[in-house]
This record gives C-alpha cells, structure tokens and sequence, in this order.
C-alpha cells in the first residue's frame, strides 16, 4: 500500500492571505448577540408563589410589579443551554480572565446560633411539598431570561433539582435532577423505580408553564416527593430569576444541602428567610455515599463535634479548628456550597453543568478535561491525553503521563477549579509538566463555555487539532482574534501513524501546499484539489473538527467511547463500540455474539461476517447519528444491519450531554449472561421500563439448553422468573433483583440468573 506523508507549508511561501476570518457554515457557531432586557414580556398579571418557604408552606409574596419598583442591577441572562448557547464572534476572547469561584456572597452577615445541631443524628427523609403555596400577583416580565439552576429540600438520598431555561416568564426547557448525596445528578436508573416514569411526565407537565402553572401541576403518582421536590425547585430558579429580589428574603427556607469539591463532607444547613438556624454534618464515602452513624471512627465523631458549632456561629466565614484543619477546610467548602444553593441571589458566575475542552494541541497529541460546575466549583473532573488521532490514548500513553493523572485530578479538586497563576514547576506533575499544563488549561477553557455571560469570541485562542472522522488528515490550526493564522497539514500513512516530514514524495509535497494554500484562503469552503477529492474531503472534516475543539459552545455529546446493543433474540444480539468525537462517529467495532455474549466471529453467520466489514466502512463514512440510519442495509443480512443501525444510535443516546429522553432504559429486547455464562436472561423493555423476561440455560459451547436437560432447581427458577411477566408494568425482578429458592440448589441457580438480569439491564440501560 502506497505510503502517505506530511509536511508543514511555510505560509510565507503561500499566495495566500496571513490570516483570514474563520468560515465555517457548517458550524452554525454565529449568531448575533442579544440583550435578554430587550426581551422583556408584555404579559398580562399572573399569580406568583414566592419561593423563599419551606415545601409544604405557604409564603408570603413581597415582590412587586416591576412597573412600580427600580430594577436592581443584575448580570444580563445570556447564559446558554448545554448545547444551543452561540455566542457571538465579535472580538478577541478575554483569554486571561479567572472566574471569582472564592468570592463571598453580598449577603455575608453572620448568622445568629439559635440551635445546638444533632451532630450525630442521621440525615432524615422526610416530604415537604412545594405545591400550597399562596400566590400573589406579579408581571410576568418581572422575570429576567437565563438559566437557572436550584435545588429543592435536601434528605438522606440527596436531593432534587431542575436546571431551568426561563423565557418571558414561561419555562422555556427544563432538565429535572435527581442528585446523589454528592449533589451529582444520578442516571434514572439508578433511582427507585417509582421515579422512573416521573421524569418524562413531570418535564412534560412543566414545559411552557408559568410560576404559578408550575407550582400547580399534579405530582406523579409513586413520585409524589420527587414530583414536590421538582417544583420547589422550579419556584426557587423563577425566584432567582427575579430582576428585583425580594426585600425581606436573602435565603430559601429549608433544609439545604451542599457539598465540597473532593466529596468529604455533606453539610445540611437550615435556614429561614433571613438567617441561617441549624447545621449538621456528615462524613461521606469514598463512593459520595453517607457514613453509616454507627460506623462512624472516633475521628469522625470527634472532628463533627468539633467543626459544626463553629459552622452554626460563623457560616463560611468560619476558620479551621485546630486538630481537625483538613476536616474543617472540607466541611466549611460543603457549607460554602450549601449557603449558595440557599441563597436567593446566588452571584455566581457560572451556569451548572457539564463541560469539556481541550489544551495547546500538539503533533504527538493533546490533552482533554470534561468537568462538572456547581456553584462555580470544580466538583467532577475527569482527564484525558489524546493521541494524534483525537481518541484517548487510556493506559497506553506515556507512563509518567499515566501517573500524573490522578495526582493531578486530585489538585484540581482540591483547588475547586483550574490553578490559578499555573507555574508547571510548582504545579505541575514531575515528569509530565507538559500535561498538566495541558489539563489545566483544558479545564479553564472549559469554565469559560459555562460563563452565563460568554466572553466576546466564538473561539479560544490558540493551536487546535483537528482530524477527519476516517484519519487521514491532521490539521494544527492557529487561530487568534477569531481567525485562522496558520494552519500546518501533515498525512496519516496506512499504519495510522503521523509520517515525518522528511519523508514526503515531491507529489504529496505538492498535495499538501495546495491543501494548505486552500484551507487558509478558503476555509471549510475548499474547492476539491483535482485528482484528491478524497484528501480533500478529509481536509475539510479536519478543519471543521479543529474549530469545534475550538469552540467556546458545549456540544451535544460527549467524546468517548459508548457499548451499546441491538434488539436481541434466542440466537444473540448485535454490539456497537462507538467513538465519538465533537458528535462524529471516529471508530466503530461491530460485533455479533452468541447468548453467552461472547464475540461469534466466524461462527456468525456468513451473511452477517460478511456485511459486518460493509457496515462498519459505511457507518464511519456516514459519520453521524443521522447518517447512520440512513445506511442502507446489507441484503442476507438484513435484521443484523437494521440491529447494529440501532445499536450506534443507542450509544449516541448514551453520550448525550443533556438527554432529550431522560428514561431509564432503551425500549427493545437485551440479553444478559452470568459470569460463568451459564444463565442467559432475555428481557423487553416497553415504555423504558423492564416488563418481560425469559430465562435460557447455556451449555459449554454457549449453546441453549433443551427443556428436557434441565434440572428440578433450573426449571423452578425459570419458571418463578418467567411467570412474574405482565409484559405490562415492571416486572418483579426489574429492580434490584435478589436471589432466591425453596431450597439451596434452587438458590444457586437464581443466584446466577440474577447476574444474568442485571448485565441484561445493563445492557438496556441508558
């Protein structure tokens, strides 16, 4: 195979521009800037609860129109949802800028110690409603357009929250949270079952409310403090929203929860309207789970008994107790974090959410960060060092720079956000200086996209990568003041290797200064150089990929890796290992396995062996959730290529960013196998809920059993299994599942039929 190569084109040698403005239609990143006050409602009066109350009680109202009274100077809410927000490219980004993640709310004074806390009681579960509010009546363009994060009354499982998108008074897009004791939104299926349908009926009942339709939707039936706990925290984010806070309100009253960056502590603080009145702390797991009180070390009794009455006097202003100085530098972050999820006009500068960027790219590689920001801090943060391709090098990367991550992971969290002032001799990694510079950077980039006001630039200055979805082209693009200045083109040759420089045949010389010519006068718009269409395609993806990293706007999924399934039947199933990168599939590995899960390969089925190879060509040049639906199948192997068409577009559902079906579990047919691969269990999702499941027995070679071969504990677990089915609601064993039997053997089996049922749940999972 003929080898390709690289080169970097000096742009003084180029008949083309020094820089030109980025032009990328594609992108569909610019969109003129506008005032949110511009956009205020002309709405008749509606009737508005104040969201300062307990859940259950009902709140006095002292906010008035705001015809009668003078706005008080808020930020302007320009906050951008996930993956919509588009802020305008009208001048050089404030690169240098540093968020105020330390700075002190306005309302700092120091709360009255009215209450000797609990310090040992464990936290308790108890219902607060927030539908019986009073309401008063307000204008509707009272409130100021934005994203609003808030959160309901906290208890032993977490708590709720909704991350609302407000618009003209009105609920514009909602994403409903149902955090862990670490204050991190769980998946649904790992919330009782009773809440999984309340996600989709709550969020459809929200939509296009306004504060007082909020406060009066039906709770969900089997989610009724879920339900509550959801429109608390939709009054609470329309409080926020206010242009004019309340008067007599600095805080939400209630019991609120709050975390600190590296998960040590829990704190639930209680407030009324106007001061704090309780503290109790709590240690947390290594897994962001509560202590057990009885577990607790004489250390932890000790360090809760001394650090809660100086958070009661003293709030976050509080300063350590000797002896304790790391706990209490934890559990006064955790009270930081609960004063400003009370606070009504929480300043931070931040929306919440999840966020991903990048480093200086390099020709060896680049470094990735993907966060989590609460409050303006750092609380979930996870690091990657790409190779040349774009795709997580993992394990295989340097060894020192395999070292530094989790090192580096840990001071990152410790800071609550990227380190400012990086000095890579006081801060960085030994041996991966290089890297830790990289992450940091890719973390603060990543702050900026959460900026609710957008820094002035649609892109980060810098040198970005990019490469086409199928690696043959990498671009190193310089971009400064929103255009491109310099862009050097190098080939991957057929081993996927980046080829030197040195080595370039005169002809590929030359395909590579037209490419490079082209792309810095043409931009994504380069005409095709004649005779290499297919290297100028791949130019084209590669620059259009550089200026997504490069951009300052969240994408809709997130990079990595995704395992998701086809419906199953007797024989199998059909597997899609998905990469992607900026929404681009980069790597697919298609897969047919047998019911013990285990890759058939040339045991499938001709047909299947042969359209695998098709198919995986076609879904990579397809390159997108749409594109791959619209694959054609392979003919003899029809319902294997209309099963992996629908594993990719499970694993695009598993990388959503924000997910526009927050279920539990993908409706279809999944499979599952024991560890021994002795017990497969088939199971059929309808309405995202498990409600079907047939139980089959595996011999050595992964085949299925015959009835007649099984034995009396076999059979009875089959059919305690199988006939639980409604093939309607939830089925028996499609929560938690626990072994059973009337006796040991029986025990046994259901022992491994459960491992079964949970990896098929797994496999069903979103």
């Amino acid at each position: 195979m003929k080898k390709l190569i690289s080169l970097t084109v000096s742009a003084a040698l180029l008949l083309a521009p020094i820089a030109y403005t980025i032009n990328a239609p594609a992108l569909n990143l610019k969109v003129d800037a506008v005032s949110a006050a511009s956009e205020e409602a002309t709405a008749k009066p509606e009737a508005t609860p104040k969201a300062t109350a307990k859940p259950a009680a009902t709140p006095k109202a002292t906010e008035k129109p705001a015809a009668t009274k003078k706005p008080a100077a808020t930020p302007k809410a320009t906050a951008k949802p996930a993956a919509t927000a588009k802020p305008a490219a009208t001048a050089k980004p404030a690169a240098t800028a540093k968020p105020a993640t330390t700075a002190k709310p306005a309302a700092t004074a120091k709360p009255a110690a009215t209450a000797k806390p609990a310090t040992t009681a464990k936290p308790t579960a108890t219902a607060k409603p927030a539908a019986t509010a009073k309401p008063v009546t307000v204008q509707q363009d009272v409130y100021q357009d934005g994203v609003y994060v808030a959160y309901g009354d906290a208890y032993s499982k977490g708590t709720e929250g909704a991350k609302v998108t407000i618009k003209d008074g009105k609920i514009a897009s909602i994403d409903l949270l149902r955090t862990s004791p670490k204050l991190i939104d769980r998946n649904v299926r790992e919330n009782y079952s009773g809440l999984w349908a309340a996600y989709g009926l709550m969020k459809d009942r929200l939509l296009g409310k306004t504060r007082v339709g909020a406060a009066a939707v039906d709770a969900v039936s089997g989610a009724t403090r879920s339900s509550n706990g959801w429109k608390l925290s939709v009054d609470r984010a329309f409080e926020r929203a206010l242009k004019v806070k309340p008067a007599d309100a600095t805080y939400f009253e209630g019991d609120i929860m709050g975390i600190d960056p590296q998960g040590k502590y829990a704190v639930f603080a209680t407030y009324d309207a106007a001061k704090l009145t309780a503290v109790k702390l709590y240690p947390l797991t290594t897994s962001g789970d509560f202590v057990d009180e009885k577990t607790y070390t004489a250390e932890q009794t000790a360090a809760i008994a001394a650090i809660t009455p100086v958070l009661l006097a003293n709030g976050s202003s509080a300063q350590p107790v000797a002896g304790f100085e790391a706990e209490s530098k934890a559990a006064i972050q955790a009270f930081w974090d609960a004063e400003q999820n009370a606070l009504i006009n929480n300043t931070s500068a931040y929306v919440d959410g999840f966020y991903s960027s990048y480093g200086t790219a390099r020709s060896v590689g680049v470094e990735r960060a993907d966060i989590v920001i609460r409050n303006g801090k750092l609380v979930d943060v996870k690091l990657y060092r790409l190779g040349s391709n774009l795709v997580d090098r993992g394990a295989t990367a340097y060894a020192e720079v395999v070292k530094a991550n989790a090192p580096m992971t840990a001071k990152l969290l410790a800071n609550g956000s990227y380190l400012a002032n990086y000095d890579e001799k006081v801060d960085g990694i030994s041996g991966a200086t290089e890297s830790s510079h990289g992450w940091n950077q890719a973390v603060e980039r990543a702050y900026e996209k959460a900026l609710k006001v957008p820094a002035e630039g649609q892109y980060f200055e810098g040198k970005f990568a990019g490469v086409d979805n199928q690696n043959r082209v990498l671009l190193l693009v310089d971009i400064a003041a929103d255009k491109v200045s310099g862009i050097k083109v190098s080939l991957f040759a057929a081993d996927g290797k980046i080829i030197a420089d040195d080595k370039l045949t005169p002809e590929q010389k030359t395909v590579v200064g037209l490419l490079t010519a082209g792309l810095l006068e043409q931009g994504v718009d380069l005409t095709d150089v004649p005779g290499q269409e297919v290297l100028s395609k791949a130019a084209k993806a590669a620059l259009t990929d550089a200026l997504t990293n490069a951009s300052k706007v969240q994408g809709t999924y997130k990079d990595g890796t995704f395992t998701a399934f086809g419906d199953a039947y007797d024989k199998g199933t059909n597997k899609a290992d998905v990469t992607l990168r900026n929404g681009k599939i980069v790597n697919v590995a298609l897969s047919r396995v047998g019911m013990n899960m285990v890759d058939l390969g040339k045991a499938a089925y001709a047909e299947v062996q042969k359209a695998i190879p098709q198919l995986t060509t076609s879904f990579l040049a397809a390159g997108t959730r749409e594109g791959v639906q619209s694959v054609d199948a392979i003919s003899g192997a029809t319902s294997s290529s209309n099963a992996l068409k629908a594993a990719v577009d499970r694993a695009y559902g598993k990388a959503e960013v924000v997910e526009t079906d927050k279920a539990a579990y993908f409706d279809g047919i999944f499979i599952g196998a024991s560890a021994d691969k002795s017990v497969n269990v088939m199971v059929t999702v309808k309405n995202n809920i498990p409600v079907l499941m047939l139980v089959y027995y595996l011999d050595g070679a992964g085949k299925v059993k015959t009835p007649y071969l099984l034995t009396p504990a076999e059979l009875a677990v089959k059919t305690e299994i199988e006939s639980t089915s409604s093939n309607n609601g939830l089925h028996k064993y499609g929560y938690r599942p626990a072994a059973f039997g009337a006796n040991d053997a029986e025990k046994d089996v259901s022992a491994k039929a459960v491992e079964a049922i949970k990896a098929a749940l797994e496999a069903a999972g979103k």
